[in-house]
């Protein structure tokens, strides 16, 4: 198992270099140009020559290609064109928020696709089976940005005096202001402690630290403005979950072996629970963890509809501004993020099939 572990590592490093490399000169396909988006059309060619002098703009492509390649093995993402800003901290500011909401999607997406994917099989060809496809269906199908606007007019309007009035925007309600667990703890972090950064972005996720602080009042402000994002997420992920479930299941419930735990008088419950579901599970964990990785990769439309600065978000403002440092850094963090996720799928492929082996 290590042996193959450190194979994928060493494969993956070409992967993400190649894909660094040619994110490098697609940024810079983008028509326009960086002094122009930051200091607008009317900028004077001294302004824009002082700028690129700054960022290094000025020197040539393959120069600039080898310091940037440098500065990533070195750890160091650069600065963001727009605020001047370390990309890392960028990615601290943000990226929580895209944690939080992807993992909040994705418990919604599998916690409520893989029980109805076992319904529907269980239930083949009945009014269950057809009711719970023609949801996954409409669900694969459904606009998140129209979603999103729905479960915003029906819980913050037409449900605003009720017990299920939700907040239609934002991460925390005016007023309500997180303290770091780090301060609440009493421990004094500063730029040059330890692990300083890891423990500012943990910090920031809103729902994990209020929990370890036992601040109520912000888990439950947290809590209330994540649902709707998350269930208009996880709608897709939700759907195709649910659909592979079903599929996957009726194919093993096909196999001989299952007939004949059926012959030796076997209960279906335990048919389904024992023998069935575990060998249905590969391709279930398969399109799980990609859609873990697609959704890392930000959600601009929920993002946007939710007024919420994540990665989408981010991601689409850096663009737009031909901020070259911030779409490098956080493509090379969310591929990273792929290789990860993929290699963890792999790895369980060997708990769920014991006949799988990595030696």
């Amino acid at each position: 198992m290590l042996s193959y572990i450190v194979r994928r590592v060493l494969l993956a490093i070409p992967v993400l270099l190649g894909l660094l490399v040619v994110t490098f000169f697609l940024v810079r396909l983008i028509p326009g140009e960086p002094c122009s988006a930051m200091l607008g059309e009317r900028a004077t060619a001294e302004a824009c020559e002082a700028f690129n002098v700054r960022y290094g703009l000025d020197q040539p492509i393959p120069v600039q290609l080898a310091v940037y390649v440098r500065n990533i093995l070195q750890g160091d993402l650069g600065f963001s064109l727009q605020s001047s800003r370390p990309v890392t901290q960028v990615m601290i500011d943000r990226m929580p928020l895209t944690v939080e909401l992807t993992a909040s999607a994705l418990v919604i997406a599998v916690a409520a696709g893989i029980p109805l994917g076992l319904l529907s099989a269980r239930r083949h060809n009945s009014l269950v089976d057809v009711s719970t496809m023609t949801f996954a269906n409409i669900g694969v199908s459904m606009p998140v940005f129209w979603l999103g606007l729905l479960l915003q007019y029906l819980f913050a309007l037409i449900l605003k005096d009720t017990f299920l009035a939700l907040p239609p925007s934002g991460r925390l309600s005016a007023g309500v202001i997180p303290v770091p667990f780090y301060d609440v703890w009493g421990w004094t972090v500063t730029d040059e402690t330890f692990g300083s950064g890891v423990m500012e972005f943990v910090s920031r996720l809103a729902v994990f630290n209020a929990l370890i602080t036992a601040n109520w009042t912000v888990l439950w402000d947290a809590i209330r403005h994540l649902i709707l994002p998350a269930m208009a997420l996880a709608t897709i992920p939700l759907a195709i979950i649910a659909r592979i479930t079903r599929s996957a299941l009726l194919e093993v419930l096909s196999r001989d072996y299952i007939r004949t735990a059926r012959a030796k008088g076997a209960m279906e419950r335990r048919v389904v629970a024992k023998h069935a579901f575990r060998n249905a599970m590969l391709p279930v964990v398969t399109i799980v963890g990609l859609q873990l990785g697609l959704l890392l990769g930000g959600a601009v439309l929920t993002e946007t509809v939710f007024n919420l600065s994540g990665v989408g978000k981010t991601l689409f403002e850096a663009i737009t501004a031909r901020d070259y440092a911030v779409i490098q850094g956080f493509v090379a963090v969310i591929a990273s993020g792929y290789v990860i996720i993929n290699l963890l799928v792999d790895i369980s492929y060997g708990w769920l099939d014991p006949r799988i082996r990595y030696e």
